[in-house]
């Protein structure tokens, strides 16, 4: 897993699902039942159990959004770690709630985690991996941003990697074109074409002079000249066999 959706909203349905799912297994199925248990206590424990589980769901979602937006990825190891968390959470959670004066349960710790706990975990589990699966679905679709940075700290451009149309030489600059409003503009930023190509691989060269963005190559002009979107640029023989095969 290499996204994480850290949307609070949509944790929260996912948590409200998680418990409502828990309810009814617990209460319909009685996964721990003795045959001591009457309906009210059965409804009791059912009902707080979900409660905690919704809690404590949400509770994880506050904890990942901050570390994500702290560390800036995630990744499979992070994501056993948040359900390992989450367990921890509700283990600690609901032998409260089993020990409080609502159900005065009789079990120890090690009573309540290997006899109620562990069945309740195994059940969670699968639930709560294949729902935060189906949540990178409805992870917001943003457009490619790049900045591009020169050697004074002023020269940088934010633009969207659509936008962005071709950059050539300019001395000790380079000029960047991209589009604005359906209008070619373009920047000077002090910087070599090298090295804008090293940060940004998807540029194809054309010449020693110029770089493109292959999804703005429209057509050839003549043998030596491509267009692209509103500019026109001289393709040099060494880099035709590359431009040919886009």
């Amino acid at each position: 897993m290499k996204q994480l959706n850290i949307s609070v909203k949509h944790n929260l349905v996912i948590g409200l699902l998680i418990g409502f799912w828990l309810f009814i297994f617990a209460f319909i199925i009685k996964p721990f039942d003795d045959g001591t248990i009457n309906f009210k206590a059965w409804f009791l424990i059912s009902f707080g159990f979900s409660i905690m589980a919704f809690l404590c769901y949400v509770l994880l979602a506050l904890i990942q959004k901050s570390f994500h937006e702290r560390l800036g990825k995630w990744n499979v190891s992070l994501e056993i770690t948040a359900i390992f968390l989450f367990h921890v959470l509700y283990l600690i959670g609901v032998y409260a709630f089993y020990k409080s004066p609502i159900l005065n349960g009789g079990y120890s710790f090690s009573e309540f985690f290997s006899t109620i706990f562990i069945k309740v975990a195994l059940i969670l589990t699968p639930i709560i991996i294949l729902a935060r699966r189906y949540l990178m679905k409805f992870i917001p679709v943003k457009d490619d941003v790049l900045i591009i940075k020169g050697e004074n700290k002023l020269d940088i451009l934010k633009i969207k990697k659509a936008d962005l149309v071709c950059i050539s030489n300019a001395q000790n600059y380079v000029e960047i074109f991209y589009t604005e409003n359906g209008k070619l503009q373009s920047k000077l930023i002090r910087s070599s074409l090298k090295k804008v190509q090293d940060d940004f691989d998807f540029l194809v060269q054309i010449h020693r002079s110029h770089l493109i963005n292959p999804i703005h190559f429209k057509s050839w002009r003549n043998s030596t000249t491509i267009i692209l979107t509103q500019i026109e640029l001289p393709v040099s023989r060494n880099y035709k066999d590359v431009l040919l095969a886009l």
